[in-house]
């Protein structure tokens, strides 16, 4: 049997409940299982797909996708990239990577060329379109994160984003050890 309540941990969780079911067995109450809400890389995901959420509705006007801006946005400083260098950067696998540079190729936001040092290595560039459209959408961008910014303050956003690089770091001195 289950109760239809139980507390709820969090922003302002005291004395708040959800309907997350506490166990009950043999008449007595056990501690509530944990709701998925108290895990970090679900509030981290959430949060994620909000915010990922609002900035491809906005980009939509040119269609582009989040992905695609990211891709511009390396590209942007006319250097070119090899696709595994850009595939770390727009935080993106190879393969798919490679499916979205093919769309964008098509859609002649990008080319490719031989690296000029290495034969055996391409180079994504972006093109004059590719360069016109992220100068359109960059403004958008730009206030997207204003507005994000704003919304914590300016100093909670800088601790905000020294946790996450912390997070990011340290994350990868995890995976090593």
């Amino acid at each position: 049997m289950r109760s239809n309540q139980s507390r709820r941990i969090g922003r302002g969780g005291a004395g708040r409940t959800t309907d997350k079911p506490t166990v009950i067995q043999n008449g007595t109450s056990q501690v509530p299982t944990p709701s998925i809400e108290t895990y970090l890389t679900y509030q981290l995901a959430r949060a994620h797909r909000r915010l990922h959420a609002e900035l491809d509705e906005r980009l939509q006007a040119e269609n582009i996708s989040v992905e695609q801006w990211r891709v511009l946005e390396i590209l942007a400083d006319r250097a070119g990239r090899s696709m595994g260098s850009l595939a770390e950067l727009v935080l993106m696998n190879h393969p798919a990577l490679t499916k979205l540079a093919d769309r964008m190729v098509a859609s002649g936001l990008i080319h490719r060329v031989a690296d000029p040092d290495d034969q055996r290595r391409v180079l994504v560039h972006a093109t004059d379109r590719g360069l016109a459209i992220h100068a359109r959408l960059r403004p958008i961008v730009d206030t997207h994160g204003r507005r994000i910014e704003e919304t914590f303050g300016a100093s909670k956003a800088a601790a905000l984003r020294a946790l996450l690089e912390d997070l990011a770091d340290g994350h990868e001195a995890l995976a090593r050890g």
